[in-house]
């Protein structure tokens, strides 16, 4: 019963991040000012007499933001990455792993610590955690309960560590792929180029020659 309370308060407190970062994260991606989708325009540059067709594609933050904070993975789908998705589904599933883990122990442990204060002959679950038969003499089960009592918080802030890692991780995934989707059509074709030539310089009203650089976007 203790450890069925214990599962449901877990579910509620991790269903309540989930509900306020999606809140916060969907009205934030709402207030964006962004195009309404992916869309293929078409742009003409005059460089040198020259007449360059230059295609942009115009992409949506907000819709990333938006599928990322409903279905984890989905935003980066979106944006085309999709060698991220293993990496966002790996990662829930090692934490739900681990909380599930730690929570298994904690309820043993928090059982266990239950049934040695209680004073009840019948209530022993603490035999069965395979523990020296010496730490059960009179002498030395203050000692014993001490140990029952710090293993039952050692396990309980594994739990909660992992509930909260749980929560920035999926506030990861949505933040990246509201930061892909705005980088989603970064220009980083030819046009991005340096030049560079000789040139005169000042310094400290003397001329001399030096190096110039000329970077063009």
């Amino acid at each position: 019963m203790h450890r069925k309370k214990d599962i449901i308060q877990l579910k509620q407190y991790g269903v309540c991040f989930l509900l306020i970062l999606f809140l916060t994260t969907g009205f934030s991606a709402l207030s964006q000012d962004t195009v309404k989708d992916s869309t293929t325009v078409k742009k003409t540059l005059n460089k040198d007499s020259i007449t360059v067709k230059k295609t942009v594609i115009l992409h949506s933050p907000r819709k990333a933001t938006i599928y990322s904070a409903i279905l984890p993975g989905l935003g980066q789908i979106y944006n085309r990455k999709y060698w991220k998705v293993p990496l966002v589904y790996g990662g829930f599933a090692g934490l739900i792993y681990f909380i599930n883990f730690n929570n298994n122990e904690y309820t043993i442990y928090r059982q266990a610590y239950s049934d040695i204060i209680d004073n009840d002959p019948n209530t022993n679950s603490y035999l069965n955690l395979k523990v020296n038969p010496s730490f059960l003499q009179p002498d030395r089960i203050t000692q014993f309960t001490d140990a029952l009592r710090a293993q039952k918080d050692y396990w309980r802030r594994n739990r909660d560590l992992l509930v909260i890692s749980t929560v920035v991780f999926y506030a990861v995934n949505i933040i990246d792929a509201s930061v892909d989707a705005h980088f989603f059509g970064f220009d980083i074709g030819d046009d991005l180029t340096i030049n560079w030539a000789p040139g005169p310089i000042m310094c400290l009203d003397k001329k001399g020659i030096g190096i110039l650089c000329k970077f063009t976007f």
